[in-house]
């Protein structure tokens, strides 16, 4: 679908595909204050998509049978910590060699963690998708401009469980839907937190082994304690991780489960034309800044991106990103 148009289309379809048509309250997102918000920065906000039937765990099971055969299950070693770096953690087989039906039979084992990878491969899922995006705009505003590819990755796992440290290159509207869970999240201006030539490399690379968790900078983070109903929005590049520890649990109900609903924008696609950019200006010995720092600059360097990308092959063609079985 044209990115100008899918706005348009997502208010068209706010409206869930399997909600029984005489649902008194729609599915929704709200925030407690009043005051206007922007997808440029950190945002917390509330929901009742927990209670939509695609997110209960035997239909989520159903989903990951669907996703097993095409490999867009994931999984983490048991010993895994914030600081490990993601690469090094993660596994497309389940660490024990369990095949998909088993991981969700014990998923209340201490320490399991499966995610599910692009579930708008799905037809019901993908209309999910849609719905959380349109009640998100409406309530949290539309700051960013020329939303397009939107996707959507499950995370579930039983604690003591962590997701270690990272930046994703979408933006995330993250939402948790059963159990309790910890997410931490960074400003993505912070340069102390993750250098600029980190957020570089990884948006041109998809490395991110300069994406390291310095200790000195853990209270800088932003932390959300979040239930069933609390979600968190963050840009793109913002550095987060996750933490489950086992205080909640109870037998029946030990597993915690979320969904990031990941987007691009026009302003994300634009940024990544200017790293390429940056990164052709240091070969030639040129200064380059940033993305953000010079507006004008950077619409000055975002056409020299886009053609770098299409005439380039040894560098990424970052108008069309695409992740499969290797995203982060």
């Amino acid at each position: 679908m044209h990115a100008a148009s899918l706005t348009d289309d997502l208010a068209t379809r706010g409206q869930p595909a399997l909600a029984d048509e005489r649902r008194e309250t729609p599915w929704r997102i709200w925030v407690d204050r009043p005051s206007p918000c922007s997808t440029s920065r950190i945002e917390s906000f509330h929901h009742n998509f927990h209670e939509h039937p695609l997110m209960q765990l035997p239909r989520l099971a159903q989903l990951a049978q669907s996703l097993w055969p095409k490999g867009q299950c994931r999984f983490m070693v048991p010993e895994a910590t914030e600081a490990s770096p993601l690469a090094s953690v993660f596994r497309l087989r389940s660490p024990d060699g369990r095949h998909i039906d088993e991981v969700f039979r014990h998923l209340e084992s201490p320490g399991s963690w499966v995610a599910l990878y692009n579930v708008e491969a799905d037809p019901e899922y993908r209309a999910f998708l849609s719905e959380v995006m349109a009640a998100a705009c409406a309530s949290l505003g539309q700051a960013h401009t020329g939303i397009f590819r939107v996707c959507g990755y499950f995370f579930l796992s039983a604690p003591p469980s962590v997701t270690p440290f990272h930046i994703d290159r979408e933006n995330n509207f993250w939402l948790q839907l059963r159990g309790r869970k910890s997410l931490t999240v960074w400003d993505r201006q912070d340069r102390e937190v993750v250098p600029s030539e980190a957020v570089e490399k990884f948006i041109l690379t998809g490395s991110l082994d300069d994406v390291k968790l310095a200790d000195a900078m853990r209270s800088r983070g932003r932390v959300f304690d979040s239930g069933p109903g609390d979600g968190v929005f963050f840009p793109s590049t913002s550095p987060h991780m996750t933490m489950s520890d086992a205080s909640w649990a109870r037998p029946g109900d030990g597993v915690t489960a979320s969904i990031g609903v990941v987007f691009y924008t026009s302003e994300t696609l634009r940024d990544a034309r200017v790293h390429l950019c940056n990164q052709a200006l240091r070969r030639l010995g040129l200064p380059a800044g940033f993305p953000g720092r010079h507006r004008w600059l950077d619409i000055a360097k975002a056409p020299i991106g886009a053609a770098l990308a299409r005439h380039r092959k040894e560098w990424p063609d970052v108008t069309a990103w695409s992740y499969g079985p290797d995203r982060h």
